[in-house]
């Protein structure tokens, strides 16, 4: 009997000191394998441990098809991993986030209470209090940390280039098997190949670039070796790789030639909405008594003493943007006149929405450039000459605008706009600019301190030609259509549209300058331009997609030059707002037509 207590004594001794030690034998070794960084933060961190338990998430393990899994990463939460609110920040490689735990008064004070009582690292006593005072308060970062971001800041992306050379180099060598080829290093190269591409995927920078990816290429070398041991001949290689850079070179330009060739075509395409919106207001128009399709204050038409605008166009929203810009943005609305000369199938449309939308206080003149008698009339076939197939160049409102003086008889100035411009400022300044006996004012093209420029005439008039060139000079500056101040007075006497006439016959007759009305306005006017401070007129927002913010704001008038206009999906989406602001997306029409900003 005592025999057998004595063995149970004995057993339940050897139990408890198992339970004792072997924790210790454990923790021992754990602490073995953590590195001396890590036991440093680990230790420091055991007193918190307990107060941290609740907020610590688990990371999700990452699976990569073929890799196999990845551990968790370790995260050791320092004193500064709590922000003033008592959330816990969790780190990675690429961004923060902050979980907000739910907490109430009591929990807020538990809180309080633990970090009191919790010593940093340093000695110091970090409170839940001193932390509120620090308002842009961030954990500092480790050492590891530190030379991470400084490694991802410095980086050049050279994996990726690296990995599309092996792309290249792969290629090349399955180039040399013959056709149908299925021997042992042509399935390895297709092999490495698929399961590199897979690993990469869209990624194109190196710090997005997976381990998995990485460790694909060590084999991609591997069988690249092998083919190069296989495929001796270099210069057969550098023929190869030549043909292949050649190839690829070409499929680039005609990829970017389709490129160009479908952004002029979407330039030439009236967008659904439009259409729609053109049809819409054509039909109520005829709907309309004769008596309602007058404009009211028809007797400031002619008054010389107000200011007036003209804009040629045949879209509905592009003319309503540049009226509705003018208004807003002048301080005397009611000396306003705008004149918007359209032609006969967009007449009715551009009338009925004006009709629906009458300003306050600005007088609006619709006109159809079609039942005036200035133009010749043969004036259409003498467009058709200029041999272009581009709608813009062979439009008669493009080349109306030098028929300004008989088109307003009774004016003496007037400012002319072309319909995808947007006024950011008031205008009345112009009317009082000194003239100094010229026809046109107009914000030159030509850089500064430049006497030749990619804007020089000699860009767009054949100087080849022997009268050209003894009448003009080839690094005379040109300047902007778009926005121009007109003495009409001047122009009369001077018979500009005469000389327009003239030389509009000889390029008919042989070729001296590129089609359209620019060209052969530069000329019209040569030596008869005042130039305009810049700040009133910006250009290049249809065109180019580095204008500087500041130049946009500052400028009077904004010009949506180019192909790329505003109310076209291949408009530059930068420079929609500042067009977008004026059109009235609220009307029942747009939003019937579905048209959105």
């Amino acid at each position: 009997m005592k025999q057998s207590r004595r063995w149970q004594r004995t057993l339940l001794l050897s139990l408890l000191s198992i339970s004792f030690f072997a924790p210790l034998i454990l923790l021992s070794n754990r602490l073995q394998s953590i590195t001396p960084v890590g036991r440093r933060e680990s230790i420091e961190d055991l007193s918190n441990f307990r107060y941290k338990t609740n907020d610590l998430r688990l990371n999700a393990i990452e699976h990569e098809g073929g890799v196999g899994l990845k551990g968790p990463r370790h995260i050791l939460l320092k004193d500064g991993d709590f922000n003033e609110s008592g959330a816990v920040i969790q780190s990675n490689e690429d961004e923060k986030t902050v979980d907000f735990p739910k907490t109430d008064g009591n929990d807020f004070k538990f809180r309080e209470e633990s970090q009191r009582r919790t010593e940093s690292s340093d000695g110091k006593l970090l409170t839940v209090i001193q932390l509120a005072n620090k308002t842009d308060y961030k954990p500092p970062l480790s050492k590891f940390e530190k030379s991470t971001k400084a490694q991802r800041d410095g980086a050049t992306d050279v994996k990726i280039k690296e990995i599309r050379d092996k792309f290249i180099q792969a290629k090349a060598y399955l180039n040399f098997a013959p056709p149908g080829s299925n021997s042992q290093i042509v399935k390895e190269l297709r092999t490495r190949m698929r399961d590199l591409e897979r690993a990469v995927g869209d990624v194109t920078k190196d710090k997005d670039l997976s381990k998995g990816a990485l460790r694909r290429l060590k084999p991609m070398e591997a069988a690249l070796y092998k083919a190069s041991r296989i495929f001796t001949n270099c210069p057969a290689m550098a023929t190869k790789l030549r043909a292949m850079n050649y190839n690829t070179e070409e499929l680039a330009q005609a990829q970017k030639n389709q490129a160009t060739y479908l952004m002029h075509l979407a330039a030439r395409t009236t967008p659904k909405g439009q259409h729609c919106l053109s049809m819409r207001l054509t039909s109520d128009y005829f709907a309309l008594d004769p008596e309602k399709r007058q404009m009211p204050n028809q007797e400031n038409y002619n008054d010389p003493s107000l200011n007036h605008y003209v804009v040629f166009s045949d879209n509905v929203l592009a003319s309503a943007v540049v009226v509705n810009s003018t208004i807003s943005s002048s301080k005397d609305p009611e000396k306003i006149v705008f004149h918007v000369v359209t032609d006969s199938l967009n007449y009715p449309s551009i009338s009925m929405w004006f009709l629906l939308n009458i300003p306050s206080k600005a007088t609006i003149q619709i006109q159809n450039i079609d039942d005036m008698d200035v133009l010749p009339s043969d004036f259409d076939q003498l467009l058709m000459k200029q041999n272009s197939n581009d709608p813009r160049f062979i439009s008669t409102l493009n080349h109306a605008r030098f028929y300004l003086p008989d088109i307003f008889p009774g004016l003496k100035k007037v400012v002319l706009f072309d319909h995808d411009v947007v006024v950011q400022r008031d205008l009345s300044r112009l009317w009082g600019i000194d003239m100094k006996g010229k026809v046109i004012g107009a914000v030159e093209t030509c850089q500064e301190g430049e006497e030749a420029s990619l804007h020089s005439l000699s860009t767009f008039i054949n100087f080849s030609d022997a009268w050209v060139a003894g009448k003009f000079s080839p690094k005379a500056c040109t300047w902007a259509f778009g926005m121009n101040l007109v003495d009409l007075e001047e122009w009369r006497r001077r018979k500009l549209t005469s000389t327009y006439v003239k030389y509009f016959n000889l390029g008919t007759k042989r070729p001296l300058w590129k089609a359209g009305s620019l060209p052969i306005g530069w000329l019209t006017f040569y030596r008869q331009t005042l130039p305009l401070d810049k700040r009133w007129h910006v250009m290049g927002l249809g065109r180019e997609s580095d204008i500087k913010t500041v130049d946009i704001e500052q400028a009077a008038v904004i010009h949506y030059d180019g192909i790329m206009k505003p109310w076209l999906d291949i408009g530059i989406e930068k420079y929609k707002r500042y067009w977008n602001r004026h059109v009235p997306y609220y009307h029942s029409y747009l939003q019937q037509c579905n048209i959105q900003a």
